[in-house]
């Protein structure tokens, strides 16, 4: 079962001249997503998500070159091997960082669903899990900026839908910030639990001022107020509310995990399987995250693959939390890219796909009739 052929497919589709959501870090101008297809000597194909890193036609070239070269011909079923290597060769020494690491996320993500392919099993089983219930959130690129009543509006069919859990885009000002979460609370009551996404928008003297604003409305979590590196900003923050800390999904392996772990002021972990370093990186960063009680609520990417293989994800560790379900109008990477990757039950939960390997079929047609479109996603 040796690897013959990776492919890359850098794809886009354009958002609507109004424009689409505007969050933290800009108005969204189109989606991006790199598929990447690891095709083996015996005709076996998987199928995987890099993240696009906001420059979607360079990961792909860097999969479809100096990655392919190094891991061609080896063995399909060999994840810990083909990590090691790409590690050893490029990503530990001189190579582009976090880079390498989205890319080979997709690699790693496909080379798991041709095992599953080949011993016929879904992804949960072969990770050792079960078909067990996943509780979800609605989030995704959505519930962003708006007037509180319009974010009352959009959240309402959600949770008739059986969301018993929501993530409302912050990192806009404290005041509008504080606004919406209010609105939400009144509106659906303390049974409703309200996540926040700040996208990194915050500065220091904003999290000073929320986060005792999020204490009184019983707020999940602050999820990246700031960037990944700025350590000094969230053990800073830490000490003004209770309010959990999350981040995970702009940190790579777990080498930088480690420095998140050293720290002890982010207490909710979301990796995600498309950047981290896949699947394989993604299981050493839940057990690492395990040994200390740390919950793993892994961000989700851009398209079905992605999402249905973080929910066999979560369906195989003892310490997952909560599934990012995209419930973004239109998302084509999710709805028509593939066959349907999950869909919410009115308790609020997930199931697995049952199917061998991750269980989404890929539409290469599509892939064809949407091209990349150069440029920044957000304006």
């Amino acid at each position: 079962m040796k690897i013959r052929e990776i492919k890359a497919y850098p794809t886009s589709f354009p958002l609507p001249q109004s424009g689409g959501v505007r969050l933290g870090i800009g108005q969204a101008v189109k989606r991006d997503c790199v598929m990447v297809k690891v095709t083996t000597e015996s005709g076996l194909v998987g199928w995987g998500e890099s993240h696009h890193g906001r420059a979607h036609t360079a990961i792909a070239k860097l999969i479809e070159t100096t990655l392919s070269q190094l891991i061609l011909g080896m063995e399909a079923s060999d994840t810990t091997g083909i990590w090691a290597k790409i590690y050893k060769y490029q990503l530990g020494s001189h190579g582009m960082g976090a880079g390498t690491a989205m890319a080979m996320s997709g690699i790693d993500m496909a080379l798991w669903d041709i095992r599953g392919k080949a011993v016929g099993w879904p992804l949960w089983k072969l990770l050792g899990g079960a078909r067990r219930l996943v509780p979800a959130y609605a989030g995704g690129i959505a519930l962003g900026y708006q007037p509180p009543a319009d974010l009352v509006e959009e959240a309402q069919p959600l949770i008739e839908s059986g969301y018993r859990a929501v993530k409302l885009r912050i990192g806009d000002t404290v005041r509008d910030d504080t606004a919406r979460m209010e609105a939400v609370r009144n509106a659906f009551g303390d049974g409703l639990a309200i996540l926040t996404d700040a996208n990194t928008g915050y500065s220091i003297a904003d999290a000073r001022q929320v986060m005792p604003v999020m204490d009184a409305l019983n707020i999940g979590w602050l999820e990246e107020p700031f960037p990944a590196h700025d350590h000094h900003l969230y053990t800073q923050a830490r000490s003004y509310g209770r309010t959990p800390l999350a981040a995970g999904e702009n940190h790579y392996t777990r080498f930088e995990f480690s420095r998140v772990l050293e720290d002890r002021v982010i207490t909710i972990w979301q990796p995600d399987l498309s950047k981290c370093g896949g699947i394989t990186e993604a299981l050493r960063i839940a057990a690492m995250a395990s040994a200390f009680k740390i919950p793993i609520n892994p961000h989700s990417s851009m398209t079905g693959v992605n999402q249905a293989a973080s929910i066999h994800f979560l369906a195989a560790i003892e310490n997952g939390g909560y599934f990012e379900a995209d419930v973004s109008r239109n998302n084509l990477f999710r709805d028509v890219l593939g066959s349907e990757p999950w869909s919410i039950s009115r308790d609020g939960t997930v199931l697995p796909l049952d199917g061998p390997g991750i269980g989404v079929e890929v539409d290469e047609g599509f892939l064809a009739a949407h091209p990349a479109i150069e440029g920044p996603g957000y304006v």
